[in-house]
């Protein structure tokens, strides 16, 4: 990525469009309102929160990121999104259970005038959901073209300088690259005949894509992991990322299995099990749709701990993943992990983990820093993969030919260097002590 100047604060308002208005906007969307009405505080959010050391430690200069690089302003964020569902973001955020009442009735008025666009959905992608707010179309060609008359008309209803689109919806089913995906010749015809390889969520990135807008993908899905729109957004000079915003189970698993590398530990089995109940959790007791988590979810560990550089200690570990749909616990997702490793001499010890978690709380503040990133990158001419936003997601998105880098602490010195890169300061090498962080 080459940078021709420094980037300047951003002016007029910055429009943040959802695919998907459940448990993870809405958790969002109310979050930051609480935020900007000063009812609680950014926690979890890099963008807001976060502090970046510059130059040598003796300097002693560590400011806030969002005071380093000028991001847009939380005041300047406008919500929008589609759904398949017509409720608003109110109704929507009650019956997903994330959030208590008493926090959304303080900003009540505000999220009920958040109201859906029809979103564009088969249930062949999704078999667990069916909705009734839904575009009708004869090709998915037109269904595209629907969507782009939608990110028109919100970004002049809203008088928004810009856009930006965060995948929040539902997981769709396995599909593998093929043919209509291999380039943007192809995938344009498959869209005008309606090919069955092409998945709602890749109609909403070519829409996005097609009209130079930042799109991020926050689901394992394929969408736009496909060489065809990695073309589109070549051609537009327009970023992408992806993809499955890390949380809960895979989030720990860059927590420690960095660490087990870092101290030569051997693994024998890592064994992982979730139940949750919200929306997610009831797509995912679909088999197909379970296929496609489970692919972005097994990855991790075997690109962190690298068992081809490390056949004694990696070379034969067993990992399984299940997620199991238990309509009780809602968003308040729990994974249980067992580690089976060995030390020193061969002894075998455990590790047990029993994270009680709230998908959505955890996922919320990824979907800001996200927008806040892609809109930074969009306005410095960045286009193509943004890898060094890997630190978001549990599958991350990579140039052909490189694996992917999964270590959550790698991802956090990437994106962090990238920072210091784009502002013209000096990036942390760990070169010499005067440099060591």
């Amino acid at each position: 990525m080459e940078i021709k100047s420094k980037p300047v604060r951003p002016e007029g308002k910055l429009g943040v469009l959802t695919p998907g208005m459940g448990a993870v906007a809405t958790t969002f969307i109310a979050g930051v309102e609480a935020i900007r009405k000063g009812q609680a505080e950014p926690i979890g959010s890099l963008t807001q929160m976060g502090t970046i050391r510059l130059g040598k430690r003796t300097e002693n200069r560590i400011p806030k990121i969002k005071d380093f690089i000028p991001l847009a302003e939380l005041e300047d964020i406008i919500f929008g999104g589609w759904d398949i569902f017509e409720d608003n973001v109110y109704e929507a955020a009650l019956k997903a259970g994330v959030l208590h009442r008493e926090t959304l009735d303080g900003i009540k008025p505000f999220l009920e005038g958040i109201k859906p666009m029809k979103a564009v959905f088969d249930q062949k992608y999704v078999k667990k959901l069916s909705g009734t707010w839904v575009k009708k179309g004869k090709s998915w060609f037109d269904l595209a073209q629907q969507l782009q008359n939608d990110m028109v008309e919100f970004k002049k209803r809203n008088g928004c300088a810009r856009l930006v689109v965060v995948w929040c919806a539902s997981t769709e089913i396995f599909i593998q690259p093929s043919a209509v995906h291999m380039s943007l010749e192809s995938f344009e015809k498959g869209l005008k005949e309606n090919d069955p390889m092409i998945a709602p969520s890749m109609v909403y990135a070519y829409a996005a894509l097609s009209q130079g807008i930042p799109f991020a993908n926050g689901a394992p899905n394929l969408t736009v992991d496909i060489p065809a729109l990695m073309e589109l957004a070549q051609k537009n000079n327009v970023p992408l990322a992806g993809k499955d915003f890390k949380t809960g189970q895979t989030l720990m698993k860059t927590i420690l299995a960095p660490g087990l590398k870092a101290r030569l530990i051997g693994l024998n089995g890592w064994f992982s099990t979730n139940i949750l109940g919200n929306r997610d959790g009831e797509v995912l007791d679909d088999p197909e749709s379970f296929k496609t988590k489970e692919e972005s979810k097994l990855s991790v560990l075997e690109y962190i701990l690298q068992p081809r550089l490390y056949p004694q200690l990696y070379d034969r570990f067993y990992h399984k993943v299940r997620i199991n749909y238990y309509p009780p616990r809602g968003d308040n997702k729990e994974g249980w992990d067992n580690l089976d490793i060995f030390g020193w001499l061969g002894y075998p010890m455990q590790i047990k983990i029993d994270f009680l978690c709230r998908d959505s709380i955890l996922a919320a503040p990824i979907v800001l820093d996200l927008a806040l990133f892609m809109d930074l990158g969009a306005r410095l001419g960045f286009k193509g993969i943004q890898e060094w936003l890997s630190f978001y997601f549990k599958s991350p998105m990579h140039a052909p030919g490189l694996y992917p880098e999964h270590d959550l602490f790698i991802q956090l010195m990437k994106l962090k260097n990238t920072l210091r890169y784009i502002q013209g300061e000096d990036l942390i090498t760990h070169l010499g002590q005067e440099y060591y962080d």
